[in-house]
């Protein structure tokens, strides 16, 4: 019995010893990984946690007389920064504590957050335009993913699950088809490694991804959102899908952000054009970042709420782009599919946000990055001239004659119009229109005008008025 009792009490000491030498390991949060990519020249936050006032330090190969270190707090956690070199590598990170964390072929380059609602979550397993070509070529091992699961929560995380893995075909194919085109674009042009952190999920209004007191601040938006349908496929509740998957990685060193959402606030598509600055401030204060935001204008489609939902929201785009800093707009009407919400070209959507951040960005010369952005009018006896952004080199018509082109005067009754291309400009009329004031291009769902660029990049549906829409 008494040896019995011996072997037991060794067995529980032994338990106890290992449980808190467990505890007292210097730990990472998921984002810290093998493989992964840091941000290339910058500071960049390393945390975790360990034993409280346990010293931590970090070593990195690129550099490894300088050591970096910190005590724990007495909450265990720990943070300290490092400094990165120019793009290259593979490198080692070592964190060492009680115990050393090894990671492995650590890249340093660009990092880019991609985030939205299902056009953004779409891959090649949802299917895309030449998708198994595209899962055949995918061998790219400096370009590397980390995919943020779905997950909600009631207040902001610490951590979340996942891993950085490299581009293959096998990794490629059930990634964000939007999110792998961009980075490839990148990878290509700039010749450095490209880590691209996914978090996005279909059916997500903006409000999701934001904190909740910047939705309830504005009673408009508290309204709209409160008024918001629930649904079994994704989350209504402002705030919960940032807890959940954004807020664990706002100490990660970023590039900037793509985005690509827009559908599901169609029935608040005026209160849009407060929401989305909102939510793009909101992500910069968060990283403490003047973070770059490049978004996709959402396409054309059968909404079947309204006529001008889709449009208003295109118009909400259009209107937090030209008053935001360091944002730009892809516009898609030529690549859309009025009959399908989820288009199937989605490498000339990563293709075109991939120019405006290599031009805007990365100062690359040359790179046409944005068709024709309305700008101006002036009416002309009985005729509107309408001046463009983007529009340096003139415009151009694909097809006969410019289409979705509408004119109204004092009764505010919008009639076809003609509309001829001089230079840059397109000069507007109707007979029907004698004193015009309005103009609009494209301003309903389903409109896919034909008006470019001579870069051959579409021009953004407008409207000249502010007038309500009934």
């Amino acid at each position: 019995m008494k040896t019995f009792t011996h072997l037991f009490l060794t067995f529980v000491l032994g338990i106890c010893f290992f449980l808190q030498a467990s505890l007292a390991d210097v730990r990472l949060p998921s984002i810290f990984s093998s493989h992964m990519v840091l941000q290339q020249k910058s500071e960049v936050k390393i945390w975790g946690w360990a034993n409280p006032r346990e010293n931590v330090k970090v070593v990195a190969s690129w550099a490894e007389k300088d050591t970096v270190s910190v005590e724990t707090s007495g909450y265990a956690k720990w943070t300290l920064n490092i400094h990165t070199p120019q793009a290259g590598g593979p490198y080692i990170l070592y964190i060492m504590g009680q115990n050393t964390i090894t990671l492995e072929d650590v890249m340093v380059g660009e990092v880019w957050v991609a985030s939205g609602q299902s056009n953004m979550q779409w891959s090649v397993n949802n299917k895309i335009d030449q998708g198994e070509e595209e899962v055949a070529n995918a061998n790219w091992p400096d370009i590397r993913f980390f995919h943020v699961p779905k997950s909600t929560a009631e207040t902001p995380q610490e951590n979340i699950e996942g891993t950085w893995v490299r581009c293959t075909p096998e990794s490629m194919r059930s990634f964000s088809a939007v999110a792998y085109f961009y980075g490839r674009k990148l990878h290509q042009e700039l010749k450095v490694p490209v880590g691209l952190v996914h978090a996005s999920w279909g059916g997500t209004p903006a409000e999701v991804w934001m904190e909740a007191e910047e939705v309830n601040e504005d009673p408009d938006l508290r309204l709209a959102a409160e008024t918001r349908k629930e649904s079994k496929g994704w989350p209504a509740l402002p705030g919960v899908a940032y807890h959940a998957m954004i807020a664990p990685i706002t100490d990660f060193r970023i590039a900037g952000v793509i985005w690509y959402q827009g559908e599901s606030n169609t029935h608040d598509a005026i209160g849009y054009r407060k929401l989305f600055p909102k939510l793009i401030q909101n992500w910069r204060e968060l990283w403490s970042l003047d973070l770059p935001f490049y978004f996709v204008q959402i396409a054309p489609f059968k909404y079947g709420d309204d006529n001008v939902n889709g449009a208003l929201v295109r118009e909400s785009q259009l209107l937090s782009f030209r008053n935001t800093k360091k944002t730009g707009i892809v516009v898609v009407s030529d690549i859309g599919n009025t009959e399908n919400i989820h288009p199937t070209n989605k490498q000339d959507v990563g293709a075109r946000l991939g120019n405006w951040a290599l031009a805007n960005t990365y100062g690359k010369q040359g790179v046409s990055y944005s068709g024709p952005l309305y700008r101006e009018m002036k009416v002309e006896k009985n005729k509107i001239r309408v001046s463009f952004d983007f529009a340096e080199n003139g415009l151009l018509v694909k097809g006969k004659t410019l289409t979705h082109f509408e004119i109204a005067g004092e009764d505010r009754k919008f009639y076809p119009a003609r509309a001829k291309i001089e230079g840059s400009t397109i000069v507007v009329s109707a007979k029907a229109v004698k004193n015009p004031l309005a103009v609009r291009m494209g301003f309903y769902n389903t409109a896919e005008p034909n008006l470019f660029n001579q870069e051959g990049l579409p021009a953004s549906s407008f409207r000249t008025d502010d007038w309500e829409i009934k």
